[in-house]
């Protein structure tokens, strides 16, 4: 049987210093924009939909900073309330305003993506649910892209699985390693750590141990300094791990726990599955809200779906009935879409969207020329 790949891809294309540099993350949400941008400005070309040409780039302005801000902040609401109270010396001093450390929410972003939706549909008298059909539409390539990049940065990774094909070693679980003092795990570490060699911390000094000195630290983990170099040493081992660092990486193969690419199961689900649907579904007019409504539909089912095989966030563990954190925000997610859903079809509106030129009364197109006060 093949031995589960041990997942070694650097989080940046391109890396200038430790820390700086062209990271997939930030490229995966510039290409969910750009395609955002590309799809609604052909509709509005086609003149199915109320937005002119000229108005698609403010709105994706206005639409990408909900995104932004929406999924920061419902991550630290949903799942790291500390965020809001932690300050630091260095910049950007408060925790909420790291972004280059992770942490987004997807529910989140959706919150905030509506909220763009209506202060844009209220300004420029565009009906809102239009906007949000819009948004909804492309939000499936964003969350498949986004996907791939949590896979390239090794987080948010899967439950323990059979070794199989399609299992892979993540080297961040070792960052969960040693907590509530479960300490053999974080033993099993000293080989690498020592193959790691020397290196310099943030806070500029020279580490290098042996497995014995490993061993010691790990023993008198309470001490602050030791636990400061194991942290340390945490992070210099996925660093290495990075820059294909071969030591490393036999010494990490027989101790890291296969899992499943819970990442990649979740683009496929999430995103590219979600996106295809909604592109067959519109590919005729529909009522402002149908689109967005199936989207909230499809996307909360994908998403309890694909959960079944990430692991929960750490700090937070399964909720109640053993379900995640993400699956049951996906459930309240639902309760609000359905009569969302019921609602929008009970309304006496005229169909928008979709990719082929329709014409309506007195030969205007059904879109662009026919615009409504915003609801």
């Amino acid at each position: 049987m093949k031995t589960p790949w041990v997942h070694d891809v650097s989080p940046f294309l391109i890396q200038f210093t430790h820390t700086i540099g062209i990271r997939y993350y930030g490229l995966a949400y510039l290409t969910g924009f750009f395609l955002a941008y590309y799809f609604i400005d052909l509709m509005a070309k086609r003149g199915t939909i109320q937005m002119k040409r000229e108005q698609v780039a403010d709105f994706i302005t206005y639409a990408a900073i909900g995104t932004l801000v929406g999924g920061r902040l419902g991550y630290a609401a949903f799942y790291a309330p500390s965020l809001f109270v932690t300050f630091h010396r260095s910049f950007p001093f408060w925790s909420l305003l790291a972004v280059n450390k992770g942490g987004m929410a997807s529910h989140g972003g959706i919150i905030g993506v509506c909220t763009a939706c209506y202060l844009y549909g209220r300004k420029n008298k565009i009906k809102v649910t239009h906007l949000i059909d819009l948004c909804t539409f492309g939000a499936g390539v964003g969350i498949f892209f986004g996907r791939i990049a949590n896979f390239m940065n090794g987080e948010l990774y899967g439950r323990p699985c059979k070794p199989r094909w399609y299992a892979v070693k993540f080297p961040s679980e070792i960052y969960t390693w040693g907590v509530n003092n479960h300490l053999n795990k974080l033993r099993s570490l000293g080989p690498a750590a020592h193959a790691v060699g020397t290196f310099t911390t943030k806070w500029g000094q020279k580490l290098s141990v042996t497995v014995k000195q490993w061993n010691n630290w790990v023993t008198n983990f309470t001490n602050y300094n030791y636990q400061r170099n194991i942290d340390a040493f945490k992070q210099a081992i996925v660093d290495a791990t990075y820059h294909h660092n071969h030591a490393v990486i036999h010494a990490l193969r027989p101790i890291l726990t296969p899992r499943y690419p819970s990442e990649l199961i979740q683009a496929l689900l999430e995103g590219l599955s979600v996106f295809l649907i909604l592109a067959w579904l519109w590919r005729k007019p529909r009522k402002p809200g149908f689109i967005s409504a199936m989207f909230g539909i499809l996307y909360a089912i994908m998403r309890i779906i694909g959960e079944e095989f990430r692991m929960p966030d750490f700090g937070i563990g399964y909720q109640w009935l053993g379900l995640t954190r993400g699956q049951w925000l996906s459930i309240v997610m639902l309760a609000f879409v359905i009569p969302y859903f019921y609602y929008v079809m009970k309304q006496p509106t005229q169909p928008m969207g979709g990719w082929n030129r329709v014409t309506g009364e007195g030969g205007e197109p059904g879109g662009a020329n026919n615009t409504q006060e915003a609801t």
